[in-house]
């Protein structure tokens, strides 16, 4: 399973706007991280975790209360923020969190920029 792990995270740094990745258990241990240019520190890493861990459990949680089945089921989050977007998924006992640029912010960032020129 190893392998497919790293075949994951190989094709996921080949998306434009990729900056990092974290891999933890739902016990919220980190597994595995890294980020693109600067090294992300492991406290970071567990900062995230432990937010985004909390986060899934909640809106899990509502959604069920809101929801019928089959429709009341949260495969992923996607969080949209002015400089990144950070979507989390989890499968079985693992959470991935990925954290890219938001192409759409970016582009507008540098609209804006030219115009100030």
């Amino acid at each position: 399973q190893v392998n497919e792990v790293e075949e994951m995270v190989k094709e996921l740094k080949k998306n434009i706007g990729f900056k990092a990745y974290i891999i933890l258990n739902n016990d919220g241990i980190v597994i595995k991280w890294e980020q693109v240019d600067v090294p992300m520190p492991y406290e970071v890493a567990v900062q995230h975790a432990h937010l985004v861990l909390d986060l899934c459990s909640k809106s899990k949680r509502h959604i069920r209360e809101l929801f019928d089945p089959p429709d009341n089921d949260v495969e992923n989050i996607r969080l949209r923020t002015d400089d990144y977007e950070l979507i989390a998924a989890q499968h079985g006992h693992f959470t991935l969190i990925v954290i890219q640029e938001d192409a759409i912010a970016k582009a507008k960032k540098q609209v804006d920029e030219e115009e100030e020129m």
